[in-house]
Parts: structure tokens; C-alpha cells; sequence
């Protein structure tokens, strides 16, 4: 008995825990929700110059779709320039790429592999040649289709002295299934639920992936670029806010991503997400919490970024399985000892899975419900995704444990989805 309540009693705290250290994303939700749109009157002082980067591995079905988007962007052309890095790539991209208007250089290693390689190649040969006459660069993946008004509005946003900034991240094919429509919603919660309320409170915003602006003076500084973890774009936004560096984010400026549809390619991706949180947490914690004792935005910064790398899924994972050992281990128990405590220890583990559910289910909810008129899908697929969206945040269990055994290696997900699964409306596409 006295084991078990010691077991009730960690349970209970780390329930407190958690509530403490996230308290403040609940404070993010309710500014989400009050403060549904941001004007930003700025008024830039110019048209800056900007060149778009993307590292594309054999995607040759797609990259002329982004690049058809960049070439008509409601900006000036001789302004944005386009560059392509067709990375080890054994089919058509490169030439569809050149015929779609962009400078294209082609990288061929097999050890050093991913995105943040082929942006460190990319940045050092413009440097060499010359070419580095930029004053910010865009970040984007093959398969993104972009609003016309994306350059202007990250320019407006730009403008204002930032050193890197962050875009709403929206999805191709929500409605595709119960995999796509999870990370679709994963990532507009992120804009309207993380991003949004940072930047009405001056504190610093995330680079997720795809869809950003790294100032060139950045690059300079950082000598090209040396984010080479599994997961290099939240490995660049903790460099940030240890460096005390501003990550803004543009609401207005829209990006439509392509999510995995198969299990077999969201477990890979997710695993390699999962190991490269590992890797920042390694390389970055000790740091990072130095830098919560900073005042103001600097220190308001490192937390936001130390709870979001804190590998928070391990210690529920480990909370859930002490439960679920200490269970079986009093099955064996004769029934006098052990009826009343596996009892207990079933309402403990059952309730952590009910809690989990609710939780993201609820987060789910209002995140389809704020987002509703920009989630292209059917009102009963944006309805029933919800019930689901908890269902694909469980499977981060497994991958999460798989992360800390397996060796993880980065593996290019194909991308087949073609801009006639949206529509790309100026006027209609902005949050």
C-alpha cells in the first residue's frame, strides 16, 4: 500500500508539473482566441532583395508547381531570384527546375545528407561566386505551393528589422486521411496557437521546416549555414534565442504544405523529428537554461524554446509504463494482496490515456474551429479529423521511444500532390 500511494503521489505531482511548465501555451491559446487577426500597418521603408532557396531530392513531379508560384508572386521579379539545390538526385529535377526559371546547382554526397547540408553548400558557393547580394533568404520545401502575396507580406513584416521569420503553415490535402489531417492540424495550431500570440508579446517565434526568411546577415554571421541535427530548423531557432536573435512571425504570408499519407512515411519522418529533438536537447539544454534567467524577451525566449525540445512525451511515457509494470507484476500476486492496488493502478494508467486524449482533443477542436474557413476539406472530414487528431499524437509514443534506441538517418519523403487540390486565391487565402 505504501508503494503504491508513493506511486499516486508521483503521478499527482508530475500531473502539477506539467501544469506549471505549460501554463503559460494555455495563456497563448486564450490571446489565440481574442486576438483573431493581427493588421500590420507597416508601412516598409523598401522592396527588399531576396533569393528563395529550395533543397529538393528527386522532385521532379512538384518543384515546377513552387517555383510557377515564386515566378508570379505579387512582387518584383528582378527582386526575387531562385535557386534550387537538386541534392543527390537521381531523376528529371535539376533540368525541371533550369526550364522553370531557376538557378541550378547540383550537390552529389551521400554523407553528409538533408536540408541543412545543402543550404550550408548553397550559401558557400553563392558566396564564392559572388553572388550573395541578397538581403534575406527564403526557405522553402519542393512540394509547397505559396500565396501570391507571400513575398510581399514577409517583406512588410521584414522590414521592421528582424533577423529570421516564420509563415502560416497551411496544408494541400487535409482531408487526404487521419495521418495528413493530424499534421495539417498540428501545424495551424502552431501558427494561431504558438506564433501568433509570441509575436503580439514581443517574445521570439519558431522556424518550422519550411515557409521561412533568414536574414542574409545571419548567413554572414554564421558563415554560411551550420544547422546539421536531424531536425536543423529547431536546432536554428534555439541558436536564436540563446544568441539573443529575433524570430518573427508574418500572418499574412501563406504557405500550403504536402502532409505523408501513409503511416510508413509519417513513422520515418516522425522518427527522425523525434531523434533530432534528442540531439538539440544534448547539445542545447545547458544553455538554454542559463538563458532563462535573462530578462525580458531574451529569457522569456530560452523557456518557450526549453519546454518545446524538453522531451515532456518520455516522462509521460515513463509514468505510464511504471504503472503498467507495477500492474502486471501484482497479477501474479495472490488475490487478497493485489485486487485492490491493480484496481487503483488500472484508474491511474487509464486515466493518463483519457487525459492525453482529452487534452489534445480539445486542442484539436479549437483549432479547426478557429481555422475553419482556411482548412480545405469537407465540414464533416474537419469535424471527424478532430476525434482522430489524438489518435495520431498517440502514435508519437512508440515513435518517441524507437528515437532513443534507433540509429535515425534522414530519408526524403516522395511528393506527388499538385496545386489542383487547392485554390490559390489571393484575397481569400490570407488568416
Amino acid at each position: 500500500m505504501e508503494l503504491l500511494n508513493l506511486i499516486e503521489i508521483l503521478n499527482t505531482s508530475m500531473t502539477i508539473l506539467f501544469a506549471i511548465l505549460y501554463f503559460y501555451q494555455g495563456v497563448y491559446v486564450v490571446i489565440g482566441l481574442v486576438r483573431r487577426r493581427w493588421e500590420d500597418r507597416h508601412q516598409p521603408s523598401q522592396l527588399h532583395r531576396f533569393a528563395a532557396i529550395v533543397a529538393a531530392r528527386n522532385e521532379e513531379n512538384v518543384i515546377a508547381e513552387l517555383l510557377e508560384n515564386l515566378r508570379n508572386q505579387n512582387y518584383p521579379q528582378e527582386l526575387l531570384d531562385l535557386y534550387v539545390v537538386a541534392d543527390n538526385c537521381t531523376d528529371r529535377t535539376a533540368e525541371v527546375a533550369r526550364r522553370a526559371g531557376a538557378f541550378v546547382y547540383e550537390r552529389f554526397d551521400e554523407i553528409h545528407k538533408g536540408k541543412g547540408y545543402a543550404m550550408d553548400y548553397l550559401f558557400r558557393r553563392l558566396k564564392d561566386e559572388g553572388k550573395n547580394d541578397y538581403e534575406g533568404y527564403f526557405v522553402f520545401d519542393a512540394d509547397n505551393l505559396v500565396d501570391p502575396n507571400f513575398v510581399r507580406e514577409m517583406n512588410r513584416t521584414f522590414d521592421q528589422g528582424y533577423d529570421a521569420l516564420t509563415s502560416y503553415r497551411n496544408s494541400k490535402n487535409f482531408g487526404a486521411n487521419w495521418i495528413s489531417s493530424g499534421y495539417s492540424i498540428w501545424f495551424l495550431r502552431e501558427a494561431r496557437f504558438l506564433n501568433f500570440p509570441r509575436m503580439l508579446l514581443g517574445t521570439n517565434c519558431h522556424v518550422s521546416g519550411t515557409g521561412f526568411l533568414v536574414s542574409a546577415k545571419v548567413i554572414e554571421e554564421n558563415d554560411g549555414w551550420p544547422f546539421h541535427l536531424l531536425t536543423e530548423d529547431i536546432q536554428f531557432s534555439v541558436d536564436s534565442a540563446i544568441q539573443g536573435r529575433r524570430i518573427g512571425y508574418c500572418d499574412k504570408a501563406v504557405i500550403y504544405d504536402e502532409q505523408p499519407i501513409t503511416f510508413r512515411q509519417s513513422w520515418d519522418q516522425r522518427l527522425r523529428w523525434s531523434k533530432g529533438f534528442y540531439q538539440v536537447d544534448r547539445e542545447y539544454t545547458v544553455p538554454l537554461l542559463k538563458g532563462c534567467f535573462r530578462k525580458g524577451r531574451l529569457g522569456s525566449s530560452c523557456y518557450d524554446m526549453f519546454i518545446t525540445i524538453a522531451p515532456g512525451m518520455l516522462l509521460t511515457v515513463a509514468m505510464i509504463l511504471i504503472n503498467t509494470i507495477l500492474l502486471v507484476g501484482f497479477l501474479v500476486q495472490p488475490s487478497y494482496i493485489s485486487q485492490e492496488v491493480i484496481g487503483r493502478l488500472a484508474v491511474l494508467i487509464l486515466s493518463a490515456f483519457a487525459s492525453f486524449y482529452v487534452i489534445f482533443f480539445l486542442y484539436g477542436m479549437i483549432t479547426v474551429l478557429s481555422e475553419w474557413s482556411h482548412i480545405d476539406a469537407k465540414p464533416v472530414q474537419k469535424l471527424g479529423y478532430v476525434f482522430t487528431f489524438p489518435i495520431f499524437m498517440f502514435t508519437y509514443i512508440p515513435i518517441s521511444i524507437a528515437a532513443l534506441v534507433q540509429k535515425v538517418e534522414w530519408k526524403p519523403i516522395h511528393h506527388t500532390a499538385t496545386k489542383r487540390e487547392i485554390d490559390l486565391v489571393a484575397e481569400d487565402s490570407v488568416p
